[in-house]
């Protein structure tokens, strides 16, 4: 997508970034030129799909494998009752383009494996973790990882959100959360229960991070962990570093 010579429809249409000395016109053809995947059409990957599309990134990529259920539509905005039982990411994706046709969506209707993961997240600039498990959540970390890839982690619980980023040389998520996996992910939100807006105001936040990184504004959540709790409105971010003789540490 060109942006040097916009159209008036163009002009109108990112005139609140075009407005912004931080981003104008060079920022927007970043953002343009941008591949992003997010990896869930859940309940965080609802508003970064939507924000995205809307901000006009060129390439967005929806992965997921999973049917849009009635105890979806709580908190996974970007599917409707109209949507029950279609594929989430064909629903995402409808939903996505319709907001703004001038991006590229992707779909793939499929899990992220061992097999496929490098050969997906190699075709895109960040990766958006908007999953719910702790596999997957690993297996998108390493893999961002020996890729050099920049990664986007978001995770809810109950009434609490948190958010870091990752770029090659900063802590990653094993960094954070530690070196080895533990035995039992944590209940899902449909069992553990989550306040609706909690996956809103985090997934805002890591579609305003995806931006910073395309478009080189502001400062980044790189070895930091911001954290919510939506119950008390209360921010809080905590300084993390990177674990020594950790593959995301240059060698």
């Amino acid at each position: 997508m060109n942006l040097t010579n916009l159209p008036p429809e163009q002009l109108s249409r990112y005139r609140g970034h075009l407005s912004l000395c931080e981003i104008d016109l060079p920022g927007q053809q970043a953002i343009a030129d941008g591949r992003v995947l997010i990896i869930g059409a859940g309940g965080l990957g609802s508003p970064v799909a939507l924000y995205l599309a809307a901000a006009g990134v060129g390439k967005i990529g929806i992965l997921d494998s999973d049917t849009v259920s009635l105890s979806n539509l709580q908190r996974q905005v970007i599917h409707t009752t109209a949507d029950l039982g279609r594929r989430k990411v064909l629903s995402a994706s409808e939903k996505a383009k319709a907001i703004n046709p001038h991006v590229h969506v992707e779909s793939m209707d499929e899990m992220l494996t061992t097999t496929n993961a490098r050969g997906i997240i190699s075709d895109y600039d960040i990766a958006v973790d908007c999953t719910d498990n702790l596999s997957t959540r690993l297996l998108i970390n390493d893999t961002c990882v020996a890729l050099g890839k920049s990664l986007v982690y978001g995770a809810v619980s109950r009434f609490s959100g948190q958010v870091f980023t990752h770029v090659q040389g900063s802590a990653c998520y094993r960094c954070i959360f530690g070196p080895a996996p533990v035995e039992n992910d944590e209940p899902p939100c449909s069992v553990n229960g989550i306040l609706n807006t909690v996956v809103g105001i985090t997934g805002c936040i890591q579609a305003s991070e995806t931006i910073k990184l395309l478009t080189g504004t502001g400062d980044l959540l790189t070895n930091r962990l911001l954290v919510f709790d939506a119950l008390k409105m209360t921010f809080n971010s905590f300084d993390v570093k990177a674990i020594d003789g950790c593959r995301c540490q240059p060698r």
